[in-house]
């Protein structure tokens, strides 16, 4: 008799672990606490790398697919200093698709495919060591018990303290979100300046960065150090409030950077929280965790390829191992831990060097990374 398997959350890491499973013809039953697939906004464009989100999708069989779907070109990516000189300017081969962009909802899309996801059924508890297995109780009042539970619902997951007391911190960098519609039609000279990928102006303990998502859509994200009630003073829901604010931030800045904010459309808060660095927990049988649940780091590109490759090994490892539940999800546990910490440090180190006192870092960093 196969093992009752739950997965908890629809995002990249959920999906592709329940997308692996289905592949194999495994059975498994994935909750989600939104009540459709397009409640909610889904975000901005991820870069997929090779050997991380592509060898995922590969092991998901959904490589070719998602190949047809990304942009290769959206690897670009132009840095300014404040005065709106180019300072770098790379542009991929056409050959490159080591890091090719796709759309959020794309690449959900993508993995949902057949998937049967139980949609508006928040999970608020978990409980090991019950006599059937692991307790689930839902936001409805309802309970259901597994053999496994795999939190893979983020940030502030809900299954996280069934095995871990650790919870986000700030780092003290916040972003503010705005974007831009129809780029190409309305604001021709900002299209330009940002074009096929993504445009980045380091200053002190501050930055702008514009990226292309589809359709014509960019999305701006305001980075800088800044107590975590930033401004205690402001509604953020004043539109015009919070990008006079942001203006006077980045005060002095070149007139083109700048409308970057001056058209943003609206403006949203999100402050950045990490997980400790070397985030891992006491083997608890039944319950495991995937993604931002395991290991949030900064947004610097890693955090959304090592949940989804965290999936799909964990995965395979049960639908294709010689049957130990247990022993496969601990054996996977190592694995993840090992590799998350060194993923944590990159991009601990990365988010003090990009937002920095010195903006010679973030351009350094770019350097560096480049020749790798």
């Amino acid at each position: 008799m196969r093992q009752r398997i739950a997965v908890v959350g629809s995002g990249p890491a959920g999906l592709t672990f329940a997308r692996v499973l289905h592949r194999h013809g495994y059975p498994v039953a994935l909750f989600e606490r939104d009540p459709a697939p397009d409640a909610r906004p889904p975000g901005g464009m991820l870069d997929l790398h090779e050997g991380l989100g592509q060898l995922a999708l590969d092991k998901a069989g959904l490589l070719a697919e998602f190949q047809a779907l990304s942009r290769p070109e959206g690897q670009a990516m132009r840095i300014l200093d404040a005065d709106g000189t180019v300072l770098r300017d790379w542009r991929p081969r056409p050959e490159d698709r080591a890091n090719p962009e796709i759309d959020r909802g794309q690449l959900r899309d993508l993995l949902l495919g057949p998937l049967d996801v139980q949609w508006g059924r928040g999970v608020t508890q978990v409980v090991p060591g019950a006599r059937d297995g692991v307790l689930v109780h839902f936001a409805d009042g309802r309970q259901e018990t597994f053999d496994l539970v795999v939190g893979a619902d983020g940030a502030w997951s809900r299954i996280r303290p069934a095995v871990s007391s650790a919870t986000p911190h700030y780092t003290g960098v916040t972003f503010v979100e705005t974007s831009l519609d129809d780029i190409d039609t309305r604001h021709p000279d900002l299209a330009r300046m940002v074009g096929d990928g993504s445009v980045a102006v380091y200053g002190v303990n501050r930055a702008l960065v514009a990226q292309r998502n589809c359709g014509g859509h960019v999305k701006v994200y305001a980075q800088f150090r800044a107590p975590l009630d930033w401004p205690a003073s402001l509604d953020l829901a004043d539109v015009e409030a919070v990008r006079s604010s942001l203006l006077a931030l980045f005060d002095g800045w070149a007139g083109p950077v700048l409308d970057l904010l001056r058209h943003g459309a609206a403006f949203v808060h999100r402050p950045l929280y990490v997980l400790p660095v070397s985030h891992t927990w006491t083997h608890t049988v039944g319950v495991t965790l995937l993604g931002d649940a395991a290991h949030l780091m900064p947004p610097l590109g890693a955090g959304a390829n090592l949940a989804m490759l965290e999936g799909a090994e964990l995965a395979e490892s049960i639908a294709t191992g010689p049957g130990d539940l247990d022993e496969a999800v601990r054996a996977f546990e190592e694995q993840m831990w090992a590799r998350a910490g060194r993923w944590a440090k990159i991009t601990t180190a990365g988010l003090e060097r990009l937002v920095s006192p010195d903006p010679a870092e973030a351009l350094a960093l770019f350097d560096q990374v480049q020749q790798s």
